[in-house]
């Protein structure tokens, strides 16, 4: 995704964010793969987890095809600007990161595993880009809705450090932050990957693998 790339890599300040909107995008609620709803509420019995991981075409497929996975949607966190539309995320000035809901039946797949899925699907050295894509909606996140899950990201990360420097690779630099906004993305960004098959991904690893027993 290389719309209208930013020509610097540096977040913008909550005074030099773009004001946005007080209202919502309206989008489809429907998940075209699982068929159900991408918007909240959900079911009790499921738990929800936000990641960043680069372009998010490519990074909610790899959440979607897990077993457990309840439905999936992409949308933009971390940032200052309500209700952002996609170009204006592109430009570098709403502070956000183009992210990933997750929404999972913990009895079926653990935080863990997401968490694996997550380290293992890019490369989280790179800062403010992901391959090719350059600019701050590309910097990779954890973004935690409970304590444990914060003390999970973090136990993660300093174990998935630990293997990176073991194989020569640099110092991660994703960041973790406690439950910041998700805005929903237009609908023609979610589920794009099944809609447009031959589309772009742009998510590309490591080679390091970050077993689920390390971070368990």
């Amino acid at each position: 995704m290389f719309f209208n790339r930013p020509k610097t890599p540096d977040l913008p300040t909550q005074a030099e964010a773009l004001p946005g909107r007080p209202t919502p995008l309206n989008i489809d609620n429907k998940h075209a793969v699982t068929n159900n709803p991408i918007k909240p509420p959900f079911p009790a019995a499921l738990d929800t987890a936000t990641f960043a991981l680069g372009c998010f075409w490519g990074a909610e497929r790899l959440f979607w095809q897990l077993p457990g996975v309840w439905t999936t949607a992409v949308g933009y966190t971390a940032g200052h600007t309500p209700n952002p539309t996609y170009e204006e995320v592109c430009s570098g000035k709403t502070g956000h990161t183009e992210a990933v809901l997750v929404v999972y039946d913990p009895a079926a797949v653990s935080y863990a595993t997401l968490l694996q899925t997550f380290w293992q699907g890019h490369n989280p050295t790179h800062g403010m880009r992901q391959g090719n894509d350059v600019g701050t909606q590309y910097r990779s996140g954890i973004y935690p809705t409970s304590d444990a899950q914060s003390t999970a990201a973090m136990t993660s990360r300093d174990a998935y450090q630990a293997r990176l420097t073991a194989a020569g690779h640099g110092t991660i630099t994703t960041e973790i932050v406690a439950s910041p906004a998700f805005f929903y993305a237009e609908t023609y960004h979610q589920q794009y990957l099944h809609k447009n098959p031959g589309g772009y991904c742009g998510l590309g690893g490591t080679g390091v693998s970050c077993p689920s027993g390390l971070i368990d």
